[in-house]
């Protein structure tokens, strides 16, 4: 081989070898180097934007509820009954009864204890005592006891609509304060129709069959004894020819109801008018 070739062999293996040196030199990097770059792009993106399903933190204490403006607070200490309460006042005590409802008697000595009564007072119970209220005025500042009439709002609910809506009260306008009057009558058809506590079965005396020769004064199956119910709570049934008699209205709403017979009358705890 002549010495020309030689050369050119040389110099052929030379631009070879420097061929691969520049080929490795713009390889890009290492799969070791790669994989630790994607990592260090993944713990970036986790830091910067935490998971959905990351448990939240806790959230601040819900807020009381503040007494509406213009109502005076008031602390409820005992629970009378379903209507009545004794509140604190400025650390002056006051028993108090709530405006537009009515509830089965408990207290009275003199009077038996109504169908869902005791429960009235358990779910009054339950809903105020202890607790800061808010006392709305309406007309009268007491009744004819001497006891405070308030509506009594707690937690932006007015507590006298609730028993009425729940069936633990009736609808009772007692003028001259009827501010909320339309709203206890609605409240009241509601919990009638849904057929709770009053108005439930187990409050629901069932209507005598009428006697053989007919209801009293009517000689017929026709109720005509008005059972009524004073604006005190007691109940008064009146007869044909009574001083009371063309004047009383019948609010079945109320509770009150129509007899057949005196009979009927005094065993559903009804007394006899004087007049």
């Amino acid at each position: 081989m002549s010495p020309s070739v030689n050369s050119w062999m040389r110099l052929t293996a030379i631009l070879l070898a420097l061929l691969l040196l520049a080929a490795c030199a713009n390889d890009g990097p290492s799969r070791e180097e790669a994989s630790s770059t994607a990592s260090a792009s993944v713990r970036a993106i986790a830091t910067a934007a935490p998971s959905a399903s990351a448990t939240p933190s806790a959230s601040a204490s819900p807020t009381p509820v503040a007494v509406p403006p213009g109502l005076t607070a008031a602390t409820v200490t005992r629970i009378v009954d379903g209507d009545t309460i004794e509140v604190s006042i400025g650390g002056q005590k006051f028993k108090l009864r709530y405006i537009g409802m009515d509830t089965p008697e408990t207290v009275d000595p003199g009077r038996p204890v109504g169908c869902f009564g005791k429960e009235a007072s358990v779910r009054n119970q339950e809903l105020v005592l202890g607790k800061t209220v808010g006392l709305e005025k309406d007309v009268s500042e007491t009744d004819r006891y001497g006891r405070l009439v308030r509506y009594v709002w707690l937690d932006g609910r007015m507590i006298d609509t609730v028993l009425v809506e729940e069936g633990y009260a009736r609808a009772y306008p007692y003028p001259p304060d009827v501010r909320y009057a339309s709203l206890f009558a609605a409240l009241q058809a509601q919990a009638r129709q849904a057929g709770r506590g009053l108005w439930g079965p187990a409050c629901q005396s069932p209507t005598p069959a009428p006697p053989a020769s007919g209801c009293d004064f009517s000689g017929s199956s026709q109720p005509v004894i008005k059972g009524n119910i004073s604006n005190s709570g007691e109940k008064i049934y009146h007869v044909p020819g009574g001083d009371f008699y063309d004047e009383t209205v019948i609010d079945e709403s109320k509770g009150e109801r129509w007899f057949c017979t005196e009979a009927d009358a005094l065993a559903a705890g009804w007394r006899k008018s004087q007049r």
